[in-house]
């Protein structure tokens, strides 16, 4: 699966700060300690509706994470999946009377869109369910040989993953079995399924069924469950062990946990990810952006309609990425009125120290992300007067490079 563009990433002069990121497993900000390479993998999309700003936030983050990293000297391997087969996606097309292959090709060709349009730096790897159900099943059946996988004996052919077979299960998370079991059936699980071993056994292959989609395997016709699709792709194309793993707060559970049990039952190897990072959720007129809510504010609306996607991003910027917070007209005002602000401070023939405000930049970014602390740095040099002629120039390639808003 294809990719999207890559923006212009400037260098900085100067001296980098090493990455300090909150990890939710360990419940502390420590900092990231990728070798010369760094692997992350990022939890990509269901492609049955237009890229909301829910996803344009996560994505940011990471994008973020991938700037601070190779602006440390770090080589960035970045794999993200598309889940281009699951319930929602033929839900959708069911619903529409459209084919779901296309469907999906139509949504994810916008996301790709609506992400170079934010100047996100593209993965390394754009990699779909579809396209990796030879990895998804050979893993699949190696923790069926390994006994962490079993199949219902019910004639469906379904195969599930027992919670047992992983000795540290809920690491990741930090929830109780009650919070488990709570949000397993809220985010695609089915702790009511009879026939498994324990309700928080989680679907590793799911037999075919009539009017859906299938592929043969060694457990029979079939497609993969959710979370064995995001285990196998970061295991080819990452490796056993990765700095980060990503997504929203929503896949904490059971989305990240079962992911990560599954590699390292499969490897032998854990934790699976250095960091389990997970952005806070967006919400538009008092509730969570979602879906199946359908209170969505679609990043290519919003561009349609003429806003600048630079001011998208700065809207998206200005709240700290993991706290849940709003989206309002007024944010994007605000960010609109910033970034002509900026632009305007950096057309200026001299202005303040540039090398002050790259050192309080990359120190604000240092720091977990703290984006709105770094937009008050630019805020600050922007208002300010200075004789520094070689300051606009630094500034604006800092600010193109660490927060990828393009000043010129």
């Amino acid at each position: 699966m294809e990719s999207w563009q890559s923006p212009r990433l400037p260098r900085v002069p100067g001296t980098p700060v090493p990455l300090a990121l909150y990890d939710t497993a360990s419940e502390t900000v420590k900092v990231s300690l990728p070798g010369e390479t760094a692997r992350m993998y990022v939890c990509g999309i269901t492609p049955y509706d237009a890229t909301h700003l829910g996803h344009a936030a996560t994505m940011l983050i990471f994008d973020l994470v991938n700037r601070v990293w190779r602006d440390n000297g770090h080589d960035v391997v970045y794999a993200q999946n598309v889940t281009d087969v699951d319930e929602p996606l033929l839900e959708r097309a069911e619903r529409d009377g459209e084919d779901w292959i296309v469907l999906a090709m139509r949504e994810t060709a916008l996301f790709r869109e609506d992400m170079e349009a934010l100047r996100i730096l593209p993965p390394a790897h754009y990699i779909g369910a579809v396209e990796s159900m030879p990895e998804i099943t050979e893993l699949i059946g190696g923790l069926i040989e390994a006994g962490a996988g079993y199949t219902v004996e019910d004639g469906t052919g379904d195969v599930y993953f027992p919670v047992t077979a992983s000795a540290e299960f809920g690491y990741e998370s930090n929830y109780d079995r009650a919070t488990m079991l709570e949000y397993f059936a809220e985010r695609g699980g089915d702790p009511k399924r009879e026939g498994k071993r324990d309700p928080l056994d989680a679907l590793l292959w799911r037999g075919r069924r009539e009017g859906e989609p299938y592929w043969p395997s060694a457990m029979g016709e079939g497609r993969p469950g959710w979370h064995i699709e995001c285990a196998a792709i970061a295991l080819t194309y990452l490796g056993e062990t990765i700095d980060v793993q990503g997504g929203g707060s929503d896949l904490i559970f059971p989305h990240h946990e079962f992911s990560a049990a599954h590699a390292e039952v499969a490897t032998g190897k854990r934790p699976f990810a250095g960091h389990y990072v997970h952005g806070g959720m967006i919400g538009w007129q008092g509730a969570k952006m979602s879906k199946s809510k359908g209170n969505l504010v679609f990043v290519s609306r919003l561009r349609a309609d003429g806003h600048d996607p630079a001011a998208i991003r700065l809207g998206l910027l200005s709240g700290h990425y993991r706290e849940d917070r709003e989206w309002t007209p007024a944010i994007l005002e605000a960010a609109e009125a910033r970034l002509a602000t900026w632009r305007a401070a950096a057309a200026r023939p001299s202005g303040p120290s540039g090398e002050a405000l790259v050192a309080e930049l990359r120190a604000r970014l240092a720091d977990d992300l703290d984006a709105p602390g770094a937009l008050a740095v630019v805020d600050a040099w922007a208002a300010a007067e200075g004789t520094d002629a070689s300051a606009p120039d630094l500034v604006a390639g800092a600010v193109d490079a660490l927060l990828g808003v393009g000043l010129r």
